[in-house]
């Protein structure tokens, strides 16, 4: 059985860090109740002419040299963003061209929050359908070039930032002990459009717009979905909640890390947490989650990881991974 084995990783945060207290100095907000609902302390914002594609092209830089591989290995980059560069073509190909890979083909998935994971689940696939054998998947975000500054209820809650894998085909015995990815379940609801959209589009107004978001909404849906997903990922793998030895979800909200650790009767040591210090960067936050963990020495050869994420759509899913 092939196997998509993750051989790399890597992530990149603009400098510029915007701390609670420096939000408070221009809108009605407060370090205390920013904390207080959402857990977060600050996040990274990009500087004026730093794009989507900069932060992705620096993760993946990251990544390849993690791996000890280069561009010319690559034959796939898919790049999860709500925020490219331009309409078109995909950002993609941008970051294709900066790395230096002149084969293969590059392109864009757009799932908002769950866009990792379905970047992730769509390089998987080509892989095992023998599409191409070593794939780059990316989740970059701009988000604070989307969010009205006005708005207090949403733009404390984004950031901005990117992270990458580098996933290579390996010939697996088809077992649990199988490194790379075991499993993936998506899903979506259409018919959530409302409680988390932005108001603008080229069809429709022709300006980007802004995220528009129903918080309670939001989170009423998120923790349920989230249990749901992850036991049905475990499911087609033949695991269960106890195996897990690190989760690894979407950072949008503490509150709905924590209620979803409960759900699964995951304790709080074994669920890698960094809203605190990236806010929600979509599609990015958890391949970041995923590099820091990595880095600091938490994650481990032969972890079993489960990835878990949920965005506007409503679109959420997740996946197994043996590191």
């Amino acid at each position: 059985m092939i196997r998509s084995v993750v051989q790399g990783c890597g992530s990149y945060l603009p400098e510029r860090v915007v701390t609670n207290a420096d939000l408070a100095k221009t809108m009605d907000t407060s370090d205390e109740w920013i904390q207080q609902r959402t857990g977060i302390k600050q996040r990274h914002i990009a500087a004026e002419g730093e794009l989507t594609s900069h932060l992705a092209l620096a993760a993946s830089e990251r990544a390849l040299a993690h791996a000890g591989m280069k561009a010319s290995d690559l034959d796939l980059i898919v790049l999860a963003t709500a925020t490219p560069d331009e309409t078109f073509p995909a950002t993609a190909t941008r970051v294709q061209a900066q790395l230096g890979m002149t084969g293969g083909a590059a392109f864009d998935v757009q799932a908002v929050c769950a866009g990792f994971v379905y970047g992730l689940s769509v390089a998987d696939s080509m892989i095992k359908n023998g599409l191409a054998s070593t794939a780059l998947v990316i989740g970059a975000e701009t988000f604070s070039r989307i969010l009205d500054w006005n708005d207090r209820g949403t733009c404390v809650l984004f950031g901005d930032g990117a992270g990458a894998v580098v996933l290579r085909a390996e010939e697996g015995k088809g077992t649990s002990a199988d490194r790379g990815v075991l499993a993936n379940a998506l899903h979506s609801d259409g018919r959530q459009h409302d409680i988390l959209y932005v108001d603008g589009g080229p069809s429709s107004t022709r300006t980007t717009g802004f995220l528009r978001m129903e918080g309670k909404e939001v989170f009423k849906h998120a923790v349920v979905n989230m249990a749901t997903v992850v036991g049905e990922v475990l499911a087609k793998a033949g695991f269960e909640t106890k195996d897990i030895d690190w989760l690894v979800p979407h950072q949008a909200n503490k509150r709905i890390i924590d209620g979803t650790g409960r759900k699964l009767g995951l304790p709080p040591e074994r669920v890698v947490v960094t809203v605190d210090r990236h806010a929600n960067t979509s599609a990015a936050s958890i391949p970041l989650a995923l590099d820091t963990a990595v880095q600091d020495g938490r994650i481990k050869k032969g972890d079993l990881l489960l990835l878990e994420g949920i965005g506007g759509g409503l679109a959420w899913g997740a996946s197994l991974v043996r590191w």
